[in-house]
């Protein structure tokens, strides 16, 4: 009945946004938690008629999503396409300038990389490493490197950020747009904690922090946006949060994130 009455409304509400469903198109997408996939049913549904089997991920805007929402085929999708990008640069490496060559490999295969990656915050490791790998062939194809050789010096030089900073600084960027009004509607509000009428008394009312929500499950709760935000502003330094500009953000945040992924290097 509850299944039933999900469809309904999903059909009122095309109805009453003047919209159309395609039953030949429609995708029927069941998320739960690995622990419960067992429990998410596996029959059809009749979506205006026509039966509608539900399916492991679907595509969305390019985003591919798993039922468990652990992003694994979106990542296996993102890797395939980039090094299918590198060896199609590999090709040509010898014929074009090392400058123009470095330009490719930038214009070609870090906007494959950086996709939609906001929605990757939370990512187990061996995923994150998997798209790591991306980068790091994509520096040694650069500089002439062999799998053996060391990279971290490569991907300093270039000023490349780590995966995991690459993700953070996406999550961040978008939080200083909702705060600042220049981001989609869909993605806030975000709540400072000097907002919350009980918590003004608090010493980080007097800063830039925002309100954490509070989560029911930890393992897909915590990577919502407006969890995933708070956390990521409120790990930032305060000169960092109280930049005046857009702009400003995101230098002083490259470079925080720059030396928090390169400790040791000195350029």
């Amino acid at each position: 009945m509850k299944l039933a009455r999900c469809v309904d409304e999903a059909s009122d509400w095309m109805k009453s946004n003047t919209l159309q469903s395609n039953p030949d198109k429609a995708e029927v997408l069941w998320c739960a938690t690995n622990q419960r996939q067992h429990h998410l049913l596996t029959t059809a549904l009749l979506i205006e008629g026509a039966a509608v089997t539900p399916a492991k991920s679907v595509r969305d805007l390019g985003i591919y999503i798993d039922a468990d929402l652990v992003m694994r085929t979106h990542v296996q999708r993102t890797v395939s396409r980039c090094y299918a990008a590198l060896r199609q640069l590999r090709q040509i490496r010898r014929s074009v300038p090392p400058v123009t060559f470095q330009s490719l490999v930038i214009t070609l295969v870090l906007p494959r990389l950086d996709y939609g990656n906001a929605v990757l915050v939370g990512l187990p490791v061996y995923l994150t490493r998997r798209l790591q790998s991306v980068l790091n062939s994509a520096a040694r194809l650069i500089y002439h490197m062999r799998s053996l050789d060391h990279i971290t010096d490569a991907l300093a030089t270039l000023h490349w950020l780590r995966v995991p900073e690459r993700i953070t600084y996406k999550i961040a960027v978008l939080s200083y747009k909702v705060l600042h009004g220049s981001a989609p509607r869909y993605l806030g509000p975000l709540v400072p904690v000097s907002d919350q009428p009980g918590l003004r008394a608090l010493r980080s009312a007097d800063t830039n922090r925002l309100l954490v929500p509070p989560i029911k499950l930890s393992t897909v709760g915590s990577r919502a946006f407006p969890v995933a935000g708070p956390r990521v502003w409120n790990a930032l330094p305060e000169e960092i949060t109280s930049s005046s500009s857009q702009m400003t953000f995101c230098q002083r945040l490259k470079a925080c994130l720059f030396w928090k992924s390169f400790p040791d290097i000195i350029i």
